[in-house]
């Protein structure tokens, strides 16, 4: 039999009791499916049955609650997302099914994020104002510009653009021209700057490349809000998720928010990836609610289990999918289609 459940508690002092139980397990439940996704990734890149992974393992506790905050949907009431290669969790709890990320990986033609044409982890969702995520180094903070403006100017909506990125990633000039262009005082921009900082800039520690303490400290140059917390912590994170876009919603001004993670597998399959020991945000997660009562061993046993089949039966079925032909390579290139200039086979 289950322990009894705790309910929501909105005057506990415990973080953990302000939330309700059923989010919680939510929230686990979908760390654990990106986790095994992850794995399962890494698996078939060692296998030869992709060409290159490149992932969020560790990311988790911070990523997943992102995701279940965002106000998703088409155009510009909604929230836009310009992501990086490390966030499915933020896709998974946004409601992305883990066969299409499967399908990226395999490159297979039913890869509806690129039709088997990008690295895995590549998102573009449009239906959800998931904008492309590119392979190149944080310039996604220079498009998260646009989309900032886009907002800042539309009346009657509370709609933010969310962009994030790695700590190696705030050296490039894109990450600096997006604090620049939030901050002018002509036209602030509703936008929501995380850094997702897992100690690492591919091979280079962080603690050799950067002279500020906290990477958060920079919004303290444009006397803008900026916090640094514990992203293994998914409820640090929640919290710390809701009030930066509660701000933003209310005060259609910047927000820097900066996640200290674990990097679990390493940089990428180049790397090797393979597991690192370091803190792993699941395994806090679990013993954090266990002590609680929110939920007991046997729960956390079905999770797995069930997700781990999800998994499987889905990447058993894409292993059956096609790959795609020759001919389609042009086929979402030109808006206009193609034509005689740019013929299917061969041309440049």
């Amino acid at each position: 039999m289950s322990k009894k459940v705790h309910t929501l508690t909105p005057k506990s002092n415990d973080p953990y009791l302000r939330l309700d139980a059923q989010l919680l397990k939510r929230m686990h439940n979908i760390m654990v499916r990106g986790r095994l996704l992850e794995e399962r990734l890494i698996k078939m890149s060692k296998g030869g049955e992709g060409f290159f992974w490149i992932g969020g393992p560790g990311e988790e506790g911070f990523n997943v609650p992102l995701g279940f905050q965002v106000k998703k949907g088409e155009g510009v009431q909604f929230d836009y997302l310009h992501l990086h290669y490390r966030s499915s969790g933020i896709a998974l709890a946004m409601g992305a099914e883990v066969i299409d990320t499967i399908r990226q990986m395999r490159t297979t033609a039913t890869d509806p994020y690129s039709r088997g044409r990008n690295f895995v982890n590549h998102y573009a969702v449009p239906e959800w104002n998931i904008m492309p995520v590119s392979p190149t180094i944080e310039t996604q903070y220079s498009t998260a510009i646009g989309t900032g403006i886009a907002q800042a100017h539309t009346k009657g909506t509370d709609s933010l653009t969310i962009v994030n990125g790695g700590d190696a990633g705030t050296a490039e000039g894109d990450f600096h021209s997006c604090l620049v262009w939030a901050n002018r005082p002509a036209l602030p921009l509703p936008i929501l700057m995380i850094v997702v900082n897992n100690g690492f800039g591919i091979s280079t520690p962080a603690a050799e490349q950067h002279g500020e303490k906290n990477i958060a400290d920079w919004a303290k140059t444009f006397d803008m809000p900026g916090k640094t917390i514990n992203g293994n912590d998914p409820v640090e994170s929640y919290f710390a998720i809701q009030e930066a876009m509660a701000y933003i919603r209310k005060e259609r001004r910047p927000y820097l928010l900066e996640a200290k993670t674990s990097r679990l597998y390493g940089h990428s399959s180049s790397s090797g990836a393979n597991r690192i020991p370091e803190p792993d945000c699941i395994k806090i997660f679990e013993e954090q609610m266990l002590k609680r009562n929110l939920i007991d061993e046997k729960e956390i046993e079905e999770v797995w289990t069930s997700n781990r089949n999800l998994i499987d039966d889905a990447y058993q079925q894409v292993k059956q999918e096609p790959y795609p032909e020759g001919d389609d390579i042009w086929y979402g290139v030109f808006a206009e289609g193609l034509d005689d200039t740019y013929p299917k086979k061969g041309g440049s």
